[in-house]
């Protein structure tokens, strides 16, 4: 939920409530140039508002007594939606890509996942790496161990481990992320 601070008040944007959907008898009313223009009844205060052709607006209905605010809602609203939609646009979502290891993996393969790895991380993504344990692979967890440190000194330029590996099950799991490159 988002909130707006106008001269001090939050303004949560669901449930705001105007005009006729306004079910009290009195008032606190802020003007809209945020001056404060006393308690009121409810009808005064939405009369006055009409008046100057805007909304009477409950942006706090848990005060004593209830706060309301005269502004333009349509403007208002169109405002916050532009926000949030700048606030959207300015966000970076980041997806995190699997590479799978075996114990015996060959190092053309290695090779392979770890520019697989080098692509995903110039792109801005995380590298989620998993070596799987079969059979009796279980009993020697440090070859394991030995293939993660390798792969995290190949990538030791491009990436940082964010979460050291992990044994969850048959799995050993690492979590890297990529360096920010400084322009």
């Amino acid at each position: 939920m988002l909130f707006y601070f106008l001269e001090g008040l939050a303004i949560s944007t669901k449930d705001l409530l105007i005009n006729d959907a306004i079910r009290v008898d009195e008032v606190r009313v802020v003007g809209p140039d945020s001056e404060q223009l006393g308690v009121m009844k409810l009808e005064a205060a939405k009369n006055y508002a009409y008046g100057q052709g805007l909304d009477l607006v409950l942006i706090a209905p848990t005060a004593a007594p209830p706060v309301c605010r005269i502004m333009d809602y349509g403007k208002f609203r169109f405002e916050r939606e532009k926000k949030e939609k700048e606030a959207k646009k300015k966000q970076q979502i980041v997806k995190i890509k699997e590479v799978q290891l075996s114990c015996r993996i060959d190092t053309h393969d290695f090779n392979t996942r770890v520019n697989n790895a080098k692509r995903f991380l110039a792109d801005g993504d995380k590298v989620k790496v998993v070596i799987r344990f079969r059979g009796r692979e279980m009993t020697h967890m440090e070859i394991g161990r030995e293939v993660l440190r390798q792969f995290q000194e190949a990538l030791a330029e491009y990436a940082s481990v964010e979460k050291y590996p992990l044994v969850d099950g048959r799995n050993m799991i690492m979590v890297m992320a990529p360096i920010k490159q400084t322009k």
